[in-house]
Order: C-alpha cells, then sequence, then structure tokens
C-alpha cells in the first residue's frame, strides 16, 4: 500500500491541491452501501457520498446488474445520427421525474458532466437569442457566492471577486453578478431581499440572456441555503423583462433538498434546467440539460437565415453514453422504489436532533439543515490537513472545506451510522483549539 501512495504523491495530480505539499491522502480498496473501506483496514462511514452523487450507497447489486448488462451489448456508441433504448427510456424518465404538476420540459440534451451540463445551458440562452436577431442579448447574470463548475463558461458565472476562480477574472466572459440574499438556518422572507437583483435585471436587462443560479442552496460557494420565494420573485423578474431562466440542479437535484428537485419546492419552472452528480447514483460521470418548447423553438427559428442553421451547436463524443444511460435508468428506478422522499426526511430529522445542538458551541457560527444536508459552519477557517486524518482517526470520511464542515451521506445510511458522523464532527470540534 504505501509504494502505491508514493506512486500516486509522484505522479497523480490531485483537485484543488498543490503537489509540493503535504496533502492528506488515504488508499481506497473498496466499498459498500455507506462505508468505504481503505487497505489498512479502516472502515469508514461516508458523509460525503462522494462529493454528493452515491444517493444509493457503493456497490449496489441492482446498479452493478444495469452497469454489467449493458457493457455485454454496447458500452458505447456515438450519437450522431444514432439512438440506443437506454438514452430515449432515461429522457422519458427524466421528463417525467421534472414535471411540475404538468409538463415542465421538452427536450433533454445528454452531456458529460455538470460543467459541460451548464456549458451547454448557457449554450442555449446566448443561441435562443442569436435566433432572434437580438445577439446582443449575450451576458448571464448570477448571484454571488455561487459555484457552477471548473470549464471556462461555469467559470464565468461563478463569483469572480469570492469564488475559487477568481484568479482567472479579466480572461474569462464578463458577466453580471447581484448579492445573494440573506441566507441561513431559518430566513423569514423580506422584500429587500431580492432588491440587488432587481436592479441588475432593470439596468442590464437588454443585453442579459437568462439568469443562472443554483435554487435553494448553494453548494460549493459556501452551503447556503435562502427563502424559496427569491424563486418566485426572479421567475417574475424573468417574465417581465423578458430573459431565460437557468436554473443549476447539480447538487440539489434528485432529493437532496428534501424535494425532488429543489425548484418543485418553489413552484417555480426555470426554463433550462442542469443535471449531474446523482443522475447515476455517482456510478459515473453523467449530465443532462433540460429545455422547455420555448427554448427549443427559439432556437429552432434560426433555420432559414443562414446563420446557425437552428442547430444546438454542441455535441459531446461520449453524449448519451449506453453503459451511463443504463445505470442512470436503474438509478431513477431506485428513488422511487427506495421512497427517497421517507429516506432524506429521516436523515433530516435526525440531523435536526442531533447536530443542531452545535450551534451551542463558542466555536461555531451557525448549524444549518436542510433535507440530507448538514451545514456545520465555524466562525474560523478549519485546518484541513489536521482535520481530514483526524475524522479518519474516527472512522468516518467528511471532508471540510473553509470554515465548513458538512455532511450529504447516502439515502441508505442507517440511524446509527449517521449518529457517528456527527459524534465525530462533535468530538472533532471539541479538540478544536
Amino acid at each position: 500500500m504505501n509504494n502505491l501512495l508514493d506512486a500516486d504523491y509522484q505522479n497523480i495530480w490531485h483537485p484543488y491541491t498543490n503537489t509540493s505539499k503535504d496533502n492528506p491522502l488515504f488508499h481506497i480498496n473498496s466499498a459498500s452501501g455507506a462505508e468505504l473501506h481503505l487497505s489498512s483496514g479502516e472502515k469508514l462511514v461516508d458523509g460525503m457520498s462522494s462529493w454528493w452523487a452515491v444517493i444509493h450507497g457503493y456497490n449496489h447489486p441492482e446498479l452493478n446488474a444495469a452497469a454489467k448488462n449493458q457493457i455485454d451489448r454496447v458500452s458505447h456508441v456515438m450519437f450522431g445520427s444514432l439512438t440506443h433504448e437506454p438514452a430515449i427510456q432515461l429522457a422519458e424518465r427524466l421528463l417525467k421525474f421534472t414535471s411540475n404538476n404538468k409538463p415542465t420540459f421538452d427536450r433533454v440534451f445528454f452531456a458529460d458532466s455538470g460543467s459541460v451540463s451548464v456549458e451547454v445551458a448557457i449554450k442555449m440562452a446566448i443561441q435562443y437569442w442569436f435566433a432572434q436577431n437580438k445577439p446582443q442579448k449575450s451576458k448571464l447574470l448570477s448571484i454571488r457566492n455561487g459555484y457552477h463548475g471548473d470549464t471556462f463558461g461555469a467559470m464565468s458565472v461563478t463569483d469572480p471577486d469570492n469564488g475559487m476562480h477568481s484568479m482567472f477574472k479579466g480572461i474569462l466572459a464578463e458577466n453580471y453578478f447581484a448579492d445573494i440574499p440573506v441566507y441561513g438556518a431559518n430566513i423569514e422572507w423580506k422584500d429587500e431581499y431580492i432588491l440587488s437583483i432587481q436592479s441588475a435585471i432593470e439596468k442590464h436587462h437588454s443585453s442579459i440572456a437568462a439568469v443562472i443560479l443554483e435554487p435553494l442552496v448553494q453548494g460549493a460557494g459556501g452551503m447556503k441555503f435562502y427563502h424559496p420565494e427569491y424563486l418566485r420573485q426572479i421567475k417574475a423578474l424573468c417574465e417581465q423583462f423578458d430573459l431565460l431562466l437557468i436554473f443549476d440542479e447539480i447538487a440539489t437535484g434528485f432529493g437532496r433538498t428534501g424535494s425532488l428537485f429543489a425548484f418543485q419546492e418553489a413552484n417555480v419552472n426555470p426554463d433550462i434546467l442542469c443535471l449531474g452528480k446523482a443522475i447515476t447514483g455517482g456510478y459515473m460521470s453523467f449530465a443532462a440539460t433540460l429545455a422547455n418548447q420555448k427554448v427549443v423553438d427559439g432556437i429552432h427559428a434560426d433555420s432559414g437565415n443562414g446563420k446557425t442553421g437552428g442547430v444546438l451547436m454542441h455535441g459531446p463524443t461520449f453524449m448519451a453514453n449506453p453503459l451511463a444511460c443504463a445505470v442512470a435508468n436503474k438509478s431513477l428506478e431506485l428513488l422511487e422504489k427506495n421512497n427517497w422522499h421517507h429516506q432524506v426526511k429521516s436523515i433530516e430529522t435526525q440531523l435536526l436532533k442531533e447536530l443542531i445542538p452545535l450551534s451551542e458551541h463558542s466555536l461555531v457560527a451557525e448549524v444549518r439543515v436542510k433535507g440530507a444536508i448538514g451545514v456545520v459552519e465555524m466562525k474560523q477557517a478549519v485546518d484541513f490537513n489536521w482535520i481530514v486524518p483526524k475524522f479518519v482517526e474516527l472512522g468516518v470520511w467528511i471532508r471540510p472545506f473553509g470554515k465548513l464542515i458538512y455532511i450529504m451521506p447516502p439515502y441508505i445510511i442507517k440511524p446509527e451510522q449517521l449518529s457517528k458522523l456527527i459524534q465525530a464532527i462533535q468530538q472533532v470540534i471539541s479538540e478544536m483549539r
């Protein structure tokens, strides 16, 4: 095992790391259910769902079978002028799952990853207005502290000043940003929360193609929860000023916030929806961008003037990969079969009971819970190189960032496993200086 770790340190560049410095690194041998098994023998209760994707747990027999059955038929085929049953079934399922009392979206565009689904959404919005002979409407408006991915288009709608991509400011496309509304554990709506983005829309609407944001919960930008009325107000502004609305539900989608999709809790339908992460139960990289008929017809309207021919200008090599589609179909089946709402509600109830008391600790700024998300915001940034190995020592896998110690466990986690995660957080905070 040491030889493997030495080879990793020598050859691999891990995400968000400086290779010249020591970074905590642990070798995984296998995983099952809500546990990660290290080669050194430890079994860790997973509080991260592998960056929020492994909602059904690891090594799931039905997901395994779906992958094995499909790989014997066809593992990949180009999606240009060819199609296959897993993609057709998945599109139908996604359109059904995302219906908000009535059909919400009309087309599904399959992508490689969450970041790419955002890139596609941005292209859709800009190309929509290009086809309406309004190429000046090419800017995006978002809210500060958001995060939408690490590719250049997605980076351009991530906060250029407070986000992790601030060093690229001046190179990325320049878009507009409004202040995030007041956020926290229990926020009551005030009309003043909409004023910043309302002002931006009133000032720049003639050059804005779409508003893009993470609904209800900002993920990597700080695990911030805000009021659903904010989404309803933005929808009204988009309709008033003729803007498209994009929701990035890569992190919030498929039940994580307590509703199947966050936009359904607010009863607001966006024009474009980005999905990823949990779509395959975390088995492989895959994503989708959904659009309503307004967007589809708007892009196709350019078919007669010789500019783009009404063709959406995107086509990934691994688009609608049959293996990923087959696993995604099974993942959506499991959501229904396992009663995802009960699973998430049970996690939320336990988090509210066992995690909230930490808000009384002198080092804690706030504790927030929503659905299967538990967040302990500290008053100061944590020592990453100390805290991660300490969590491993306590038999859990939790990977904080900045001031945040948070957990987003698999939906299948057992109550005693969730308690172990919470107790580990309590223990670590009690040992902090």
